[in-house]
């Protein structure tokens, strides 16, 4: 692992210097990059997937514990360090490029890795990673809703990401991304972290954030496209009342022609507004308009 002073060597030995249209800011203390390692309790046969690794600081952490340990790098300056830098580790996949393809889709090259090193390694799949605070949202989106789900998250995030994931019915920060981690699993602060231990120092606080999927809970999800259409619907006008909402329904839930029973079944108020529902309502709401578009 890398210190400050370590990382800054080895950016101005490639004549570059941290990007900030990457979102680029490096974890220094090497005791809280053990912390996120040991927290995530990796074993040889886990596959852990790695999205900003920077110069390989932290990847090379991983890559003693894990089975494999792909890591993702848009930057191709450090792409190129960290490939140097853990040329001996035969376990390490380092690919360049961007992780999304889309705001919607993980990058085809980084799906179809993480399918090849599953059929050879029987434990988990985690994310553990300081993630680029310009993709961490729609990263954790993707990686819970599928295709390639992971089974665990240990990440680093700007606090109010955290605030976001963590967030309840009825607060500001409740939204897309609290509930489908809340309807999925268990998501936990773990620490809040001081700008003092990034380089560059970003202007906000950050925290330590886990996760952990929990087949009980997505389980009573019976479509997790349909589930998300719903979320989507409803949380766009957050501040509506839900009957209001149901007349922008498009895709699928265009098909449903009687929202108010739903709701009825649902032992749910046409008058709640969407930002005061909790996980398990949306839960409840996709389900039954998976039956109706089914029966259409």
């Amino acid at each position: 692992m890398h210190t400050k002073h370590q990382i800054q060597q080895l950016l101005a030995s490639a004549g570059v210097f941290p990007n900030k249209r990457f979102g680029q800011h490096f974890l220094i203390d090497l005791n809280l990059m053990r912390l996120l390692i040991d927290s995530a309790h990796i074993s040889s046969d886990d596959i852990v997937l790695e999205v900003g690794c920077g110069t390989g600081s932290l990847t090379e952490g991983l890559a003693e514990r894990a089975g494999f340990c792909l890591a993702v790098e848009v930057d191709d300056t450090l792409a190129k360090i960290a490939q140097q830098q853990l040329a001996q580790q035969d376990n390490v996949n380092i690919i360049n490029t961007d992780i999304l393809e889309s705001k919607h889709t993980i990058n085809g090259a980084v799906i179809e890795a993480m399918e090849a090193a599953r059929k050879k390694y029987a434990g988990r799949l985690l994310l553990v990673a300081n993630l680029p605070y310009n993709v961490a949202c729609p990263v954790m989106l993707n990686l819970v809703t599928g295709p390639i789900v992971v089974d665990e998250m240990y990440v680093t995030v700007q606090k109010q990401v955290a605030e976001r994931m963590t967030a309840k019915p009825g607060s500001g920060d409740y939204g897309t991304l609290s509930i489908f981690l809340s309807a999925a699993g268990q998501v936990k602060t773990e620490r809040i972290l001081k700008p003092t231990v990034f380089w560059p120092q970003p202007q906000v606080e950050s925290a330590m954030v886990s996760f952990v999927r929990k087949e009980e809970k997505v389980s009573r999800i019976k479509s997790m496209e349909l589930f998300g259409e719903v979320i989507n619907l409803f949380m766009g006008h957050r501040r509506k009342m839900l009957k209001a909402c149901t007349k922008f329904a498009g895709g699928e839930l265009a098909k449903i022609g009687n929202w108010l029973e739903i709701f009825e079944q649902c032992s749910i108020a046409p008058t709640q507004r969407p930002e005061k529902l909790p996980p398990q309502d949306y839960i409840a709401i996709a389900n039954l308009c998976r039956e109706r578009v089914a029966a259409v």
